[in-house]
Protein backbone atom coordinates (compact mmCIF):
# COMPACT_ATOMS: atom_id res chain seq x y z
CA UNK A 1 0.00 0.00 0.00
CA UNK A 2 1.16 3.41 -1.16
CA UNK A 3 2.57 5.57 1.80
CA UNK A 4 0.17 8.50 2.57
CA UNK A 5 1.20 12.12 3.41
CA UNK A 6 -1.26 13.81 6.12
CA UNK A 7 -1.32 17.23 7.75
CA UNK A 8 -3.10 17.79 11.00
CA UNK A 9 -4.15 21.25 11.57
CA UNK A 10 -4.50 22.90 15.50
CA UNK A 11 -6.85 25.72 15.78
CA UNK A 12 -7.82 28.02 18.28
CA UNK A 13 -11.25 28.56 17.16
CA UNK A 14 -12.70 32.01 17.22
CA UNK A 15 -16.50 32.49 18.53
CA UNK A 16 -18.22 32.95 14.99
CA UNK A 17 -18.49 30.78 12.24
CA UNK A 18 -17.02 33.32 9.50
CA UNK A 19 -14.33 34.15 11.96
CA UNK A 20 -13.88 29.86 12.50
CA UNK A 21 -13.50 29.57 8.67
CA UNK A 22 -11.11 32.24 8.11
CA UNK A 23 -9.17 31.18 10.48
CA UNK A 24 -8.55 27.21 9.87
CA UNK A 25 -8.36 28.20 5.89
CA UNK A 26 -4.91 29.48 5.81
CA UNK A 27 -3.63 26.68 7.81
CA UNK A 28 -5.43 24.08 5.34
CA UNK A 29 -3.91 25.67 2.00
CA UNK A 30 -0.31 25.61 4.21
CA UNK A 31 -0.70 21.71 4.54
CA UNK A 32 -1.83 20.87 1.10
CA UNK A 33 1.06 23.39 -0.51
CA UNK A 34 3.29 20.95 1.95
CA UNK A 35 1.84 17.25 0.07
CA UNK A 36 -0.84 16.16 2.15
CA UNK A 37 -3.58 13.89 0.78
CA UNK A 38 -5.59 13.92 3.84
CA UNK A 39 -6.30 16.96 5.85
CA UNK A 40 -7.97 16.12 9.48
CA UNK A 41 -9.29 19.43 11.42
CA UNK A 42 -10.02 19.40 15.63
CA UNK A 43 -13.46 19.41 17.33
CA UNK A 44 -15.88 22.08 17.04
CA UNK A 45 -13.87 23.64 13.71
CA UNK A 46 -17.33 25.69 12.70
CA UNK A 47 -17.49 27.83 16.11
CA UNK A 48 -16.73 27.68 20.15
CA UNK A 49 -19.27 29.00 21.77
CA UNK A 50 -19.59 28.39 25.68
CA UNK A 51 -23.12 31.13 25.85
CA UNK A 52 -26.05 28.94 25.15
CA UNK A 53 -27.38 32.29 23.41
CA UNK A 54 -24.89 32.93 21.45
CA UNK A 55 -24.73 29.14 20.14
CA UNK A 56 -28.34 29.19 19.27
CA UNK A 57 -27.66 31.79 16.85
CA UNK A 58 -24.35 30.16 15.51
CA UNK A 59 -26.31 26.86 15.27
CA UNK A 60 -27.20 25.61 11.78
CA UNK A 61 -28.01 22.37 9.77
CA UNK A 62 -25.54 20.49 8.31
CA UNK A 63 -26.61 21.28 5.10
CA UNK A 64 -26.57 24.81 5.90
CA UNK A 65 -23.62 25.43 7.96
CA UNK A 66 -21.20 28.14 5.95
CA UNK A 67 -18.03 26.55 7.21
CA UNK A 68 -19.09 23.14 5.92
CA UNK A 69 -19.60 24.29 2.84
CA UNK A 70 -16.40 26.58 2.80
CA UNK A 71 -14.36 23.14 3.70
CA UNK A 72 -16.02 21.52 1.14
CA UNK A 73 -15.25 24.08 -1.47
CA UNK A 74 -11.90 23.99 -0.32
CA UNK A 75 -11.20 20.39 -0.09
CA UNK A 76 -12.57 20.20 -3.99
CA UNK A 77 -9.94 23.16 -5.08
CA UNK A 78 -7.29 21.83 -3.42
CA UNK A 79 -7.53 18.07 -4.26
CA UNK A 80 -7.41 16.34 -1.16
CA UNK A 81 -9.22 14.76 1.50
CA UNK A 82 -9.93 16.47 4.44
CA UNK A 83 -11.58 15.29 7.77
CA UNK A 84 -13.60 18.45 9.67
CA UNK A 85 -12.56 16.80 12.99
CA UNK A 86 -16.41 17.75 13.88
CA UNK A 87 -18.62 20.94 13.85
CA UNK A 88 -21.27 21.65 16.11
CA UNK A 89 -24.66 21.33 13.77
CA UNK A 90 -28.53 20.81 14.37
CA UNK A 91 -28.38 16.70 14.83
CA UNK A 92 -31.85 16.58 13.16
CA UNK A 93 -33.83 14.48 15.32
CA UNK A 94 -37.30 15.58 16.80
CA UNK A 95 -38.09 16.18 19.92
CA UNK A 96 -34.92 16.52 21.17
CA UNK A 97 -33.48 20.05 20.21
CA UNK A 98 -29.72 19.44 21.24
CA UNK A 99 -26.95 20.04 19.01
CA UNK A 100 -24.92 16.96 17.49
CA UNK A 101 -20.96 17.02 17.45
CA UNK A 102 -20.28 15.38 14.21
CA UNK A 103 -17.30 14.68 12.15
CA UNK A 104 -17.17 14.36 8.36
CA UNK A 105 -15.30 13.34 6.26
CA UNK A 106 -14.95 14.87 3.15
CA UNK A 107 -13.11 13.51 -0.44
CA UNK A 108 -11.57 15.16 -2.89
CA UNK A 109 -14.23 16.78 -5.10
CA UNK A 110 -15.90 17.75 -2.19
CA UNK A 111 -18.57 15.37 -1.32
CA UNK A 112 -19.56 14.43 1.98
CA UNK A 113 -18.87 10.84 2.18
CA UNK A 114 -19.03 9.77 5.87
CA UNK A 115 -20.41 10.90 9.12
CA UNK A 116 -20.17 10.03 12.80
CA UNK A 117 -21.73 11.72 15.87
CA UNK A 118 -20.05 11.54 18.95
CA UNK A 119 -20.36 8.72 20.99
CA UNK A 120 -19.04 9.86 24.51
CA UNK A 121 -20.59 13.47 25.79
CA UNK A 122 -18.43 15.61 28.17
CA UNK A 123 -20.47 15.37 31.61
CA UNK A 124 -16.92 15.98 34.40
CA UNK A 125 -16.54 17.51 37.39
CA UNK A 126 -12.34 17.88 37.11
CA UNK A 127 -10.48 18.42 40.25
CA UNK A 128 -9.74 22.15 38.99
CA UNK A 129 -13.54 22.95 40.15
CA UNK A 130 -13.73 23.18 36.05
CA UNK A 131 -17.58 21.49 35.52
CA UNK A 132 -18.39 20.86 32.22
CA UNK A 133 -21.97 19.04 30.54
CA UNK A 134 -21.64 18.42 27.38
CA UNK A 135 -25.05 16.49 27.75
CA UNK A 136 -26.65 19.47 27.94
CA UNK A 137 -26.14 20.96 24.24
CA UNK A 138 -25.14 17.67 22.46
CA UNK A 139 -27.23 14.74 21.75
CA UNK A 140 -24.64 11.45 21.54
CA UNK A 141 -24.37 9.44 18.60
CA UNK A 142 -25.87 5.54 18.33
CA UNK A 143 -23.60 4.34 15.85
CA UNK A 144 -19.43 3.47 14.96
CA UNK A 145 -17.85 4.24 12.10
CA UNK A 146 -15.40 3.36 9.74
CA UNK A 147 -15.17 4.89 6.30
CA UNK A 148 -13.26 3.82 3.63
CA UNK A 149 -10.20 6.29 1.78
CA UNK A 150 -8.07 5.30 -0.92
CA UNK A 151 -5.34 4.47 1.48
CA UNK A 152 -7.67 2.12 3.86
CA UNK A 153 -10.42 2.29 6.02
CA UNK A 154 -10.56 5.38 8.91
CA UNK A 155 -12.15 4.60 12.18
CA UNK A 156 -14.00 8.43 13.50
CA UNK A 157 -13.90 8.78 16.91
CA UNK A 158 -14.00 12.35 18.98
CA UNK A 159 -12.22 13.85 21.82
CA UNK A 160 -14.05 12.06 24.69
CA UNK A 161 -14.51 9.02 23.00
CA UNK A 162 -10.24 8.03 23.68
CA UNK A 163 -11.44 7.03 27.28
CA UNK A 164 -13.36 4.31 25.66
CA UNK A 165 -11.29 1.75 24.52
CA UNK A 166 -13.86 -1.12 23.12
CA UNK A 167 -14.82 1.72 20.61
CA UNK A 168 -11.24 1.67 19.03
CA UNK A 169 -11.07 -2.29 19.79
CA UNK A 170 -14.03 -2.54 17.72
CA UNK A 171 -13.06 -0.04 15.25
CA UNK A 172 -9.92 -1.84 14.22
CA UNK A 173 -11.59 -4.87 14.49
CA UNK A 174 -13.82 -3.69 11.59
CA UNK A 175 -10.84 -3.05 9.16
CA UNK A 176 -9.23 0.52 10.61
CA UNK A 177 -5.28 1.02 9.88
CA UNK A 178 -5.91 4.54 11.06
CA UNK A 179 -8.07 6.42 13.34
CA UNK A 180 -8.91 9.89 13.98
CA UNK A 181 -9.38 11.95 17.29
CA UNK A 182 -9.80 15.54 16.66
CA UNK A 183 -10.11 17.30 20.11
CA UNK A 184 -10.41 20.22 22.28
CA UNK A 185 -9.04 18.89 25.59
CA UNK A 186 -9.22 21.01 28.80
CA UNK A 187 -5.76 22.14 30.16
CA UNK A 188 -6.05 19.88 33.12
CA UNK A 189 -6.81 16.60 31.65
CA UNK A 190 -4.73 17.19 28.58
CA UNK A 191 -1.83 17.51 30.58
CA UNK A 192 -2.22 14.63 32.81
CA UNK A 193 -3.94 11.81 30.03
CA UNK A 194 -3.46 13.01 26.40
CA UNK A 195 -0.47 11.59 25.46
CA UNK A 196 -1.06 8.28 27.35
CA UNK A 197 -4.42 7.55 26.14
CA UNK A 198 -3.55 8.31 22.78
CA UNK A 199 -0.51 5.74 22.72
CA UNK A 200 -2.51 3.13 24.56
CA UNK A 201 -5.55 2.95 21.77
CA UNK A 202 -2.35 2.69 19.21
CA UNK A 203 -1.03 0.01 21.21
CA UNK A 204 -3.90 -2.05 21.55
CA UNK A 205 -5.30 -1.79 18.37
CA UNK A 206 -2.42 -1.41 16.21
CA UNK A 207 -3.72 1.65 14.22
CA UNK A 208 -2.56 5.02 13.51
CA UNK A 209 -3.60 7.59 15.76
CA UNK A 210 -4.39 11.09 14.01
CA UNK A 211 -5.29 13.80 17.04
CA UNK A 212 -5.51 17.53 15.56
CA UNK A 213 -6.67 19.15 18.53
CA UNK A 214 -7.70 23.12 19.49
CA UNK A 215 -5.50 25.07 21.38
CA UNK A 216 -5.07 28.16 23.49
CA UNK A 217 -6.59 30.51 25.29
CA UNK A 218 -10.67 30.76 23.77
CA UNK A 219 -12.71 34.40 22.90
CA UNK A 220 -15.54 31.92 25.16
CA UNK A 221 -12.72 32.24 27.71
CA UNK A 222 -12.01 28.17 27.71
CA UNK A 223 -8.80 27.56 27.17
CA UNK A 224 -7.89 23.79 25.46
CA UNK A 225 -4.07 21.61 25.69
CA UNK A 226 -3.24 21.70 22.11
CA UNK A 227 0.24 19.36 21.57
CA UNK A 228 -1.88 17.65 18.16
CA UNK A 229 0.25 14.17 17.91
CA UNK A 230 0.21 11.52 15.36
CA UNK A 231 0.99 7.97 17.20
CA UNK A 232 2.27 4.75 15.22
CA UNK A 233 0.71 1.51 15.26
CA UNK A 234 3.71 0.26 17.85
CA UNK A 235 2.73 3.20 20.57
CA UNK A 236 5.67 5.61 19.23
CA UNK A 237 5.05 9.80 18.63
CA UNK A 238 5.68 10.36 15.25
CA UNK A 239 4.90 13.96 15.20
CA UNK A 240 3.92 16.23 17.60
CA UNK A 241 3.78 20.21 17.86
CA UNK A 242 4.78 20.54 21.32
CA UNK A 243 2.63 23.91 22.26
CA UNK A 244 -0.90 25.28 22.38
CA UNK A 245 -0.44 27.81 19.12
CA UNK A 246 -2.51 27.54 15.70
CA UNK A 247 -0.16 25.91 13.20
CA UNK A 248 0.59 22.60 10.61
CA UNK A 249 1.34 18.83 11.63
CA UNK A 250 2.90 16.77 8.81
CA UNK A 251 3.44 13.25 8.76
CA UNK A 252 3.75 10.26 6.64
CA UNK A 253 1.68 7.21 7.02
CA UNK A 254 3.35 3.64 6.49
CA UNK A 255 0.24 1.17 6.29
CA UNK A 256 3.23 -2.11 6.35
CA UNK A 257 3.17 -0.45 9.74
CA UNK A 258 0.25 -1.89 10.69
CA UNK A 259 0.93 -5.25 9.25
CA UNK A 260 3.94 -5.79 11.49
CA UNK A 261 2.42 -3.95 14.65
CA UNK A 262 -0.25 -6.73 14.20
CA UNK A 263 1.75 -9.89 13.33
CA UNK A 264 4.16 -9.31 16.39
CA UNK A 265 1.25 -9.26 18.93
CA UNK A 266 -2.19 -9.59 17.43
CA UNK A 267 -4.09 -9.17 20.02
CA UNK A 268 -7.19 -8.52 17.84
CA UNK A 269 -7.86 -11.96 17.22
CA UNK A 270 -7.22 -13.15 20.98
CA UNK A 271 -10.84 -12.17 22.28
CA UNK A 272 -12.32 -14.67 24.48
CA UNK A 273 -15.86 -14.84 25.83
CA UNK A 274 -16.17 -14.36 30.08
CA UNK A 275 -18.23 -14.74 32.55
CA UNK A 276 -19.22 -11.60 34.26
CA UNK A 277 -17.31 -10.49 37.53
CA UNK A 278 -19.50 -11.58 40.89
Amino acid sequence: MAKLPIALIQTRTPASPAAAFAHVEPLIREAAAGGAKLILTPEATNFLIKDPAGRAVALTAQDRDAVIAGLRALARELGVWLLIGSAIVKSGHQGDDRAANRSLLIDDAGAVVATYDKLHVYDVDLPTGERWRESAAIRPGDRAVVADTPWGRLGLTICYDIRFPHLYRALAKAGAGMISVPAAFTVPTGEAHWETLLRARAIETGCWVLAPAQAGLHEDGRRTWGRSTVVGPWGEVVAKLDHDEPGVLFATLDFDVVTRARNAVPQLTHDREFAGPA
